[in-house]
């Protein structure tokens, strides 16, 4: 029940305005914050449609106690969800009324001419929800298991196994309790969508971490040997961090920032539970951080995935900003500018990861673009993962060394991915980008 209530609670916060999606969700207390935020964005998708549902069930005039907030989100989850979650009163209210709440469901795809519940969503929620048909991602920790442990664990559980990948199409064919492994990233399990395995005893004890695929990228790009100093300079809510530590194998040292005091909390529990260890967290903004620090001296790998629009995001909640102003794109860009630039201060730095959950160019290939031109030869853009099938927009010549990823392509959510390295004396000569950068500022 916490779980509902939770939720209702932060629709109860949006509708009265105290404060965005995200820092209700974090700030409720509840300790599955991914869960939660699910949840929520899938009533207020479906809110319309519920509404009409309990107007017409009259729900509200015959519990009379019930909160209007927690009757959605208990009807989302009888008649859209994976079913009700909870027991006591609210099961036995739930039984009382289902018969009805399913009648008026019928009827009203009837006056519709729909015979899917997802075709009575507005048509910007439909493409949404469609969106949301990313599969369910579930990265093994090496720190507490390994990859055919957890197979064998879930085909215990009655899922059926059926290898490894070969294609981005298979991944998009998954049903029913089938299950594969990703054919890119190789500890990552593929489920398919909605699978919800938060209450699974391997997610609960840390066995497992719920990630999109495009979110496991930079830590597998950034690939530190075990023993290496990192800074995880914009970190919370942490999966990044604690894929790096299982990258380390717990050998090294993660140094990790964030600047919300809450999400910082949140990691805090994420990382305990991970069996995370060798971080050092601090609340933080990253900008303040001085690389000339001893205790940075032996930092030779950062990931940097800061704040963005994220407009990558399939599990946006209506009313959140899909497409932000130029102003607003601007701003983000700029901070983003001035904190990729900050991070290649380190001197002993070798390889950096950039990422963000935008799809916009001005936040990727443009920043990119004006930090490496700012820094010449110091740096360059790598080549990477060539079997990955989505590339950098052509924004300036090697942009194709980038990464992208979307939904219809990729089968994840909307981000991007840039790989530095440090060019070393006497290295050969800067790449064709840098090349080109370089004769535009000494054009006349």
């Amino acid at each position: 029940m916490a779980l509902y209530s939770a939720a209702a609670a932060v629709l109860a916060g949006l509708e009265s305005g105290q404060g965005g999606l995200k820092s209700l969700v974090y700030n409720s207390g509840f300790p599955h914050v991914r869960q939660l935020y699910a949840l929520v964005s899938e009533t207020l998708r479906y809110a319309p449609v519920l509404q009409k549902l309990l107007d017409g069930a009259a729900l509200l005039q015959a519990e009379k106690k019930l909160q209007p907030q927690l009757a959605k989100v208990l009807v989302y989850d009888l008649l859209f969800g994976k079913g009700l979650k909870c027991g006591g009163r609210w099961k036995a209210l739930a039984r009382r009324h289902r018969a009805r709440l399913e009648a008026e469901l019928a009827r009203l795809k009837v006056r519709h001419k729909v015979s899917r519940n997802e075709d009575l969503l507005a048509p910007e929620q439909a493409a949404s929800a469609a969106a949301a048909q990313v599969p369910r991602y579930v990265r093994v920790n090496t720190l507490k298991t390994c990859v055919d442990d957890v197979i064998d664990f879930f085909k215990r559980q009655g899922y059926s196994y059926l290898g490894k990948a070969a294609s981005v199409e298979e991944l998009r064919a998954l049903s029913g309790k089938k299950f594969l492994l990703d054919l890119h990233l190789p500890e990552l399990l593929v489920f398919p969508p909605q699978t919800d395995l938060h209450d699974n005893l391997l997610y609960t004890s840390g066995h497992i971490i719920l990630q999109d695929k495009a979110s496991c990228l930079p830590a597998f790009l950034l690939s530190p040997a075990a023993g290496s100093h990192i800074i995880d300079a914009c970190a919370a809510p942490g999966n990044k961090t604690s894929h790096l530590a299982a990258i380390l194998k717990n050998k090294g040292q993660i140094f990790a920032f964030d600047v919300d005091p809450k999400r910082v909390a949140t990691m805090n529990t994420l990382l305990a539970r991970a069996g995370v260890t060798g971080c050092q967290l601090a609340q933080q903004d990253f900008l303040t951080v001085d690389p000339g620090d001893p205790k940075y001296s032996r930092v030779t790998h950062i990931l940097l995935d800061p704040s963005c629009s994220g407009s990558g995001m399939v599990t946006r909640a209506p009313g959140e900003e899909v497409a932000p102003s130029a102003e607003r794109l601007q701003a983000l860009a700029g901070f983003q500018r001035r904190v990729l630039s900050h991070a290649l201060n380190f001197p002993a730095l070798r390889r950096l990861v950039y990422s963000t959950c935008s799809v916009h160019r001005e936040e990727n290939e443009d920043v990119v673009q004006a930090v490496l031109q700012e820094r010449g030869s110091a740096f360059r853009l790598v080549t990477t993962f060539p079997s990955w099938p989505c590339r950098g927009l052509s924004a300036f010549p090697g942009a194709e060394s980038c990464l992208r990823a979307s939904p219809a392509e990729t089968l994840t959510h909307g981000f991007f991915v840039a790989v530095l390295e440090r060019c070393e004396e006497g290295a050969d000569a800067p790449s064709l980008f840098v090349q080109s950068c370089l004769k535009i500022a000494t054009a006349p």
